[in-house]
């Protein structure tokens, strides 16, 4: 009754304006549209999010740690002969069977390095005929290690043939043969038969 006619004309309005409907809370009950990950997948997705490098110099240094765990790993395998780790020229039944077949054997090669220091020692003194020794000894030495590589050669390759007629045998030849110069005790990975054993 006492009303201005103003107030009268805007409590309609009001009255018509649209109720704006707020943003309820999702119900935890309802299905979100996928499947609720497992929690071991969860967790991991977590880790591997936490653990994702943010910048450079982070992601450089993550790299160098895992180099520097691959290397210790490598060097492990490389002391037990585990397979999982070694490096790749390394690796594999043919190269395995190339290594026992060197390590069973006494090879001429491998007493090159002490025969050269001998050698060396006698070719250094100033006596003529100790030096005429030492020459011979370097022909004789050279011309046994070439015919002794050359027989493995040939036997190894025969067996790698018997064995493993389908495997990719390239390069497993030489690579013995490599391994037959060095002292039985340097090897890596390390011999894993004795001599005279059959591998």
């Amino acid at each position: 009754m006492f009303r201005s006619r103003a107030k009268e004309e805007k409590a309609p309005v009001a009255e018509k304006a649209p109720v704006s409907i707020s943003k309820q809370p999702r119900d935890p009950q309802a299905p979100k549209g996928r499947p609720t990950p497992k929690r071991s997948e969860a967790q991991a997705q977590r880790r591997s999010v936490a653990n994702t490098p943010t910048t450079r110099k982070e992601a450089a240094k993550r790299q160098r740690e895992e180099r520097r765990v691959q290397l210790e790993r490598q060097r492990q395998a490389l002391a037990s002969g585990d397979e999982r780790y070694l490096p790749a020229r390394d690796k594999g039944p043919v190269r395995k069977c190339a290594r026992d077949f060197i390590d069973s054997r006494f090879n001429i090669a491998e007493f090159f390095l002490p025969m050269a220091v001998v050698i060396l020692v006698l070719s250094m003194v100033h006596v003529g005929y100790l030096q005429n020794i030492a020459l011979l000894l370097w022909l004789v030495v050279i011309v046994l290690i070439v015919l002794d590589s050359a027989v493995s050669g040939f036997r190894l390759k025969k067996r790698l043939n018997e064995r493993f007629p389908n495997e990719n045998k390239k390069g497993a030849v030489a690579y013995a043969l490599m391994r037959s110069l060095q002292m039985r005790r340097l090897r890596l990975p390390k011999p894993q038969v004795k001599r005279g054993e059959r591998p």
